[in-house]
Order: C-alpha cells, then sequence, then structure tokens
C-alpha cells in the first residue's frame, strides 16, 4: 500500500560558503529554530553570531513570524553560519520575493561568496604562493 505524502507545509533552500552546505527549510509560525536537531543557539554559540544568523529576519522584519530547521555539513563553524545565513536569505526571497529581495540583495546575503582556500603548488613547500628563496651571488 503507497505511503501518504504529507503536505510540503515550508519553503526549501540550498546556502553554501567555502565548502559548507546548508539545507534550509522555513516555516511559518514560532517555534524554535533548530540546526542538526540542535537549538540554534546552542550550535552557534555567542552574540556575534546570533546578530549573525538573524540579520535576514531583522531586514525583513519577519523575526518572530517563520523559523527553520536546517542540516548543514562540512566546513568549520564560521563557513557553516554563512551558509546557514545564505539559506535563510534565499528561503526568505523565495516566501515573499517581491518584498524581501531587495533589502536581501542590498545587504549582500543573496550573494554566494565563493572564496576557497587556494591550493598547495608542487615545490612550494607545502603552501600555496611561498617561493624558494633566490641566490643572491
Amino acid at each position: 500500500m503507497p505511503r501518504k505524502k504529507a503536505k510540503k507545509n515550508y519553503i526549501y533552500a540550498v546556502g553554501r560558503r567555502r565548502t559548507a552546505s546548508a539545507r534550509v527549510r522555513l516555516y511559518r509560525g514560532k517555534e524554535e529554530n533548530l540546526v542538526n536537531d540542535i537549538l540554534i543557539g546552542k550550535y552557534f554559540p555567542g552574540d556575534a553570531m546570533r546578530t549573525k544568523w538573524q540579520l535576514p529576519f531583522k531586514l525583513t522584519d519577519t523575526l518572530g513570524k517563520y523559523y527553520v530547521t536546517v542540516k548543514v555539513s562540512g566546513g568549520g563553524k564560521n563557513g557553516q553560519l554563512d551558509a546557514v545565513v545564505h539559506g535563510i536569505s534565499r528561503a526568505l526571497c523565495l516566501a515573499k520575493s517581491d518584498k524581501f529581495r531587495e533589502s536581501l540583495k542590498k545587504a549582500g546575503l543573496l550573494t554566494r561568496d565563493s572564496r576557497k582556500r587556494e591550493r598547495r603548488k608542487v615545490g612550494t613547500g607545502g603552501r600555496a604562493r611561498h617561493q624558494k628563496q633566490s641566490p643572491k651571488r
């Protein structure tokens, strides 16, 4: 007997930064924000991180109206946080594109930060741009 599909009551978006990737589900309502089934305040502790992940909600004035569940993998904590912010911004943009897109775009939250670590080159002693010292005479 086929299983019944549950009604999709969320907006899905993906955010990325360096090697971190965040799959974001944006729900309407007021519940706990979760990252990898942990409260977002515990996963990203501290005031600086809290202000960073709340930024898309504050710019669109939707702090109590939406909540998110996020699955994030890869990278370190800061890369993961940037990926989460990127994913939340994309999801909010999909929720009400005409209202939110301009303010999120102006803040630079919809642009994927594509900077990655430069690979090491052969003959540079394990570093990307380090060169051997040239002889003086």
